[in-house]
Parts: structure tokens; C-alpha cells; sequence
């Protein structure tokens, strides 16, 4: 099981993070409580889009995730994902997808 990302703007895939796939999903798993926020609606068997809003939105809970990390992987997964939230929030007409497995 892995998430990977892909910020698209138009269909076009203008930037993605494939390196921690795997770690970011279990993650996203084990800190962020289910129905909580928008990061408990990726799902990591299916694609889910984040619009500019849903990043936006998004940003402050990888923050907080940040600081619940148990590794050092977990914290570079979860900063990889809070640039691509913020690389989405910043890019107009932009979708950032996980694509899960």
C-alpha cells in the first residue's frame, strides 16, 4: 500500500512525489483520526483530488501531524505532502491527487 502525488493543473501533470509512497499512506493511517479533517478523506486503495480549498484547508493538519511523527520518515513524508498542499493552494486551477494503490 502507497500513496503517491501528483499535482496537476488542466489534466497536466506539472509536479509529483513518488518517494514516500508507502510511509506517507501508513502515516496517514496511524495519525490522523478517522472523520477527522480533510487528510482522513484519502483513501489509500483509491484516487482522492484535493482542489486550492481542500489543500488549503489541509495545510494546518500536516502541520499538527508533524509534530506526532515517530520517525524521521514519517516527518519527511508528511513535509514532502504539506509542500505539495501548498505547491496546490498556490497554483491556480490546481489538483493535487493521491493515488493510492
Amino acid at each position: 500500500m502507497g500513496i503517491e502525488l501528483e499535482l496537476r493543473q488542466r489534466n497536466t501533470v506539472v509536479r509529483r512525489s513518488y518517494e514516500h509512497g508507502e510511509t506517507l499512506a501508513l502515516a496517514l493511517d496511524t495519525l490522523v483520526p478517522p472523520g477527522q479533517g480533510r487528510l482522513s478523506q484519502i483513501d489509500p486503495y483509491r484516487d482522492t483530488r484535493f482542489t486550492e480549498q481542500d489543500a488549503r484547508a489541509a495545510l494546518p493538519e500536516v502541520a499538527a501531524l508533524v509534530d506526532q511523527c515517530t520517525s524521521p520518515f514519517q516527518q519527511a513524508a508528511l513535509l514532502d505532502l504539506a509542500e505539495m498542499l501548498t505547491a496546490c493552494a498556490e497554483t491556480p486551477g490546481g489538483c493535487l491527487w493521491f493515488i493510492g494503490d
